[in-house]
């Protein structure tokens, strides 16, 4: 790629690739499987293995600091080893990653933060799934921690936000992951008063306001829409877990936020940051597109509406054309965060356009660094570093099972 086809926008690349064609001799996707080329699935798969061992010589870089978040922490990195370790069968990967969290978990401080990504809750939860098939006792202590936190999720006097970063949504994950994972060893009226506390909060705040949303919420007083802060990725969760929510609650407050949320639309197909924001500029999971794919394709699935999986093909084609971020290569807001959008298109459409767009959206990962005009300050780390690109690179390799790691179940 020559300088001239990536000229600069202001928060992003020109996508230098052409677009999906059947008539491509060089494309990745084999048309007649609908799968990806076996060259390719080579390629992805060197890439991977390379992408790690760089990972691995900055050992010292990931383990320098107190961070023990999934986020931006050692819970991230042994997360990925996890990932690693399953699909590509390394059972040396497995145990790092269980070494990894057991380290972690004997030393949690915070009770108060309560999140799978940036809490004590990821490190319960993975642990809990990772020491299931190897020592169920030490399983079970870490189910009983887990739900232990609960103490402050619930309750009207809990001050916890609501959102999936650092409030009640991220708790929610937790649990619903354990279960997931594991012959359910979450009580079902846990979950639901979780889910409880959430709605409980939506439908004050909203009300508080005059939304025009049954539910709403509001995280540094802003009204945010996006997967990590605000309504949009609270939506998703409780659709995730629709089977504890009643007939009433998905038609009278949820699918009614989601009607709202989706009139909030830029022209573009883009969605903006937050209520009342206009600047349509932000194409990351965070904020933006890339989170709503997800919301609006499972919103689709759970309420036969086509016009749902229209917004969310339209978010597709933004993140097409303006998600080679120059920020770089993270999960949360950068190139490999906004390609799990294809993926979940893929998913749903079984069109080998969204897996194409995914595959070159992997090639710009492949050329780690180059592009990438501002260093994070977490850069090996799963959500803002060389963890992440890694993790999605596995998860191309059988794209049909990818999930949004914290996110998707």
């Amino acid at each position: 790629m020559g300088e001239s086809s990536t000229v600069l926008q202001d928060r992003h690349y020109v996508n230098p690739f052409k677009d999906f064609s059947k008539d491509n001799d060089s494309s990745p996707i084999d048309v007649n499987a609908k799968e990806i080329h076996k060259n390719f699935q080579e390629k992805l798969t060197e890439k991977t293995i390379a992408l790690l061992k760089k990972l691995e010589k900055n050992k010292m870089n990931w383990y320098n600091n107190d961070d023990q978040s999934i986020y931006t922490g050692l819970i991230g990195i042994a997360f990925l080893f996890y990932h690693y370790g399953r699909y590509f069968e390394e059972p040396t990967y497995l145990s790092k990653a269980a070494e990894m969290v057991q380290s972690c978990v004997s030393n949690l401080k915070s009770k108060r933060q309560v999140t799978f990504l940036t809490g004590s809750a990821g490190p319960l939860a993975l642990g809990a799934v990772i020491y299931d098939s190897i020592d169920r006792e030490e399983s079970e202590g870490m189910i009983l921690k887990l739900k232990s936190l609960s103490n402050n999720v619930l309750g009207d006097k809990s001050d916890l936000p609501d959102e999936l970063l650092y409030g009640r949504a991220g708790y929610l994950f937790s649990l619903l992951f354990v279960n997931s994972k594991i012959s359910p060893p979450i009580d079902d009226d846990l979950i639901k008063q979780v889910i409880a506390s959430i709605l409980k909060s939506g439908r004050i705040y909203s009300m508080r306001k005059h939304s025009k949303s049954p539910l709403m919420y509001a995280w540094h007083d802003k009204e945010y829409l996006g997967g990590a802060h605000g309504l949009g990725g609270i939506l998703y969760l409780l659709l995730q877990a629709r089977h504890y929510l009643s007939q009433s609650e998905l038609k009278d407050e949820i699918e009614p936020s989601l009607k709202y949320l989706q009139k909030l639309r830029f022209p573009s197909g883009n969605f903006p940051s937050s209520v009342g924001n206009e600047s349509d500029k932000l194409i990351h999971w965070c904020h933006g597109a890339p989170s709503m794919t997800m919301l609006f394709t499972l919103a689709y699935k759970v309420f036969d509406n086509k016009d749902y999986l229209e917004t969310s093909i339209k978010c597709g084609e933004v993140i097409w054309n303006r998600g080679l971020l120059k920020k770089g290569y993270s999960i949360c807001h950068g190139v490999p965060g906004n390609a799990y959008s294809f993926l979940n298109l893929f998913q749903e459409t079984k069109d080998e356009k969204h897996l194409y767009r995914a595959c070159k959206f992997a090639e710009w990962c492949f050329d780690y660094g180059s592009h990438q005009l501002r260093t994070p300050d977490r850069p090996f780390s799963l959500f803002e570093g060389l963890a992440g690109t890694i993790y999605f690179l596995i998860d191309l390799q059988k794209p049909m099972f990818a999930k949004f790691p914290a996110y998707t179940l």
